[in-house]
């Protein structure tokens, strides 16, 4: 060999190192030379080959743009530097939308967090529900077809006094079933100042709307009288609604009707009364220093044809609309087409069931059903608890804690503007605002969701479980670290 083909050979390296210098994206390394990378072994045992692939891709992809825009932060285009990255963001794309919380708001039922968390015996008997058979819409003891409400109705019955019970899936659709059996095509009296909105923009007025039934409003926002009901019953008058304004107070120069007095202008017309509790008390909130919540039994006993509330609000159990009374009307709303469509799944029946059984003894269920129990917590407890935690918390580095006495709230649309003293530990971490500590433990694993409070992040021990505490800590240290 020459002179003049080592003189080439030079040349052409010269010009392939030139070439890659103009063109930086030929260092990215091939999606399967990633794939290759020990750091995704495990990933790839985890997920679909597609979805890694796609993530090798995806991460190639976003380097290959930030290369091409001069970003100073495309480093790292080794191929084991990039499957580090797309072991991260598999990590976060592939995790579950709906995750764990702990909830340190100091808002009992906190409607964005799924509003009651159930006891127990309730969510194992859901689990027990889901992954096997039950005797749904089977009487066991004859091994004929049955009904499936019968799997509340005779535990409903029992604790609230009435004739007959069945269930739907929120109390939205009870109200809207009710009014459809009761009183299509036909007026129902309910006062001006119960006209309310329950969340998420629907109102009563569009409800009964959609049940084919017609509102007849009576009295003013503020004053309502038995006679404005009298005046307003006619012909084509189906019922007289009584609703409980449950997420909001009108205070001052009130007056209405006692449901008594609106069940004797029914039963001297012949029209029956319906009732909304909302929330679905089945004990006297007054224990827990709440007042002003009624009991569904107490409107039974007032002689209400039909009361309508919810089971995961104040009662604790799963998301439902309880419909209990007469027994004829329940006969009649069991009858009507749309009870398929809103009637409960398996799970949300054996949960609820579960939930019902609780309540048969009251202490028991202040002990177990965590509405309760957390409503039931003593202070000093609370106190107790709080400060053991905010030693620990002291001990992770740069983090500040101290204990403080706030107010709490039910939530959940519930006894408005009723607060209970609770504990809270006002937390700060060196070096990232409030706000960014706040971000972190809502982005970790459990997510938790506290309160900010004049520049410190407030987590409510009233409403933290007590086998929770550990993962606190755990979850106050990673975001204080940047370890999430």
């Amino acid at each position: 060999m020459g002179t003049s083909y080592f003189a080439e050979t030079n040349v052409a390296i010269d010009n392939e190192v030139r070439h890659m210098a103009d063109n930086p994206l030929r260092i990215l390394p091939a999606v399967n030379d990633v794939l290759d990378q020990p750091a995704l072994h495990a990933a790839r045992q985890a997920y679909p080959q597609n979805v890694v692939t796609d993530a090798v891709r995806a991460e190639l992809e976003d380097l290959r743009r930030r290369i091409g825009s001069s970003d100073p932060t495309a480093n790292g285009a080794a191929a084991a530097t990039v499957a580090e990255r797309v072991v991260a963001r598999l990590a976060k794309e592939m995790r579950p939308h709906l995750r764990r919380v702990i909830n340190a708001t100091g808002i009992v039922l906190h409607t964005n967090l799924g509003r009651a968390p159930q006891a127990d015996a309730a969510a194992q008997a859901g689990f027990d529900a889901a992954k096997g058979y039950l005797n749904l819409e089977l009487d066991l003891a004859t091994g004929k077809r049955s009904s499936r409400q019968d799997a509340i109705r005779g535990w409903l019955c029992r604790l609230t006094g009435a004739e007959a019970a069945t269930a739907v899936n929120n109390c939205a659709a009870a109200t809207v079933i009710v009014l459809r059996a009761i009183a299509a095509g036909r007026e129902v009296v309910v006062s001006r100042g119960q006209l309310i909105e329950i969340g998420g923009s629907f109102r009563i007025p569009e409800i009964m709307s959609v049940s084919g039934a017609t509102l007849h409003e009576v009295g003013t926002t503020n004053i309502t009288r038995i006679s404005d009901y009298e005046r307003a019953i006619g012909p084509s008058t189906a019922a007289l609604m009584r609703i409980h304004t449950s997420n909001y107070i009108v205070s001052g120069h009130t007056e209405t009707p006692s449901l008594s007095e609106l069940v004797a202008l029914g039963r001297k017309h012949g029209i029956p009364v319906i009732d909304d509790v909302g929330s679905g008390a089945l004990v006297d909130y007054a224990r827990f220093g709440l007042t002003g919540e009624p009991l569904v039994r107490a409107s039974i006993e007032s002689g209400a044809d039909l009361v309508l509330h919810s089971g995961d609000k104040l009662l604790g159990g799963p998301q439902a609309g309880v419909i209990v009374g007469r027994k004829d009307l329940i006969a009649r709303i069991e009858r009507d087409p749309m009870m398929r469509a809103l009637r409960l799944d398996k799970v949300t029946l054996a949960s609820l069931e579960a939930t019902l059984r609780i309540y048969l003894d009251e202490e028991r269920a202040v002990r177990e059903v965590p509405v309760l129990r957390m409503l039931n917590a003593k202070l000093d407890e609370l106190k107790k608890r709080a400060d053991a935690l905010a030693a620990r918390m002291r001990g992770v580095f740069g983090i500040a804690a101290d204990v403080r006495t706030e107010s709490a709230f039910v939530g959940g649309g519930s006894l408005p503007q009723q607060s209970m003293p609770t504990i809270v530990i006002a937390i700060a971490a060196s070096g990232i605002s409030t706000g960014q500590l706040s971000e972190r433990l809502r982005s970790g694993d459990p997510a938790v969701m506290g309160r900010i409070q004049n520049d410190r992040l407030l987590l409510d021990i009233r409403t933290i479980f007590a086998e929770q505490d550990s993962d606190l800590v755990e979850a106050v240290r990673r975001a204080s670290q940047q370890d999430i």
